[in-house]
């Protein structure tokens, strides 16, 4: 039997919303271990002089709990 445990973590990237998945999974890993999966929640852009200047996205980080 596997026990999982969520967290939810913010992102963002000057460059695209999978940097910016990619930017969450990196710093998660640093303290969290055992990510099985990363669900997308929300995503959105800040606009600046009429272009996208920041992705940011909102996930929820899926773990297995260590015994």
């Amino acid at each position: 039997m596997s026990v999982l445990k969520v967290i939810e973590v913010l992102g963002n990237s000057k460059d695209s919303f999978e940097d910016a998945v990619q930017n969450v999974i990196t710093e998660a890993s640093k303290t969290v271990k055992n990510i099985k999966s990363v669900y997308i929640k929300d995503m959105q852009v800040t606009v600046d002089n009429n272009k996208v200047v920041e992705y940011r996205v909102t996930t929820k980080v899926c773990f297995g709990i260590l015994d």
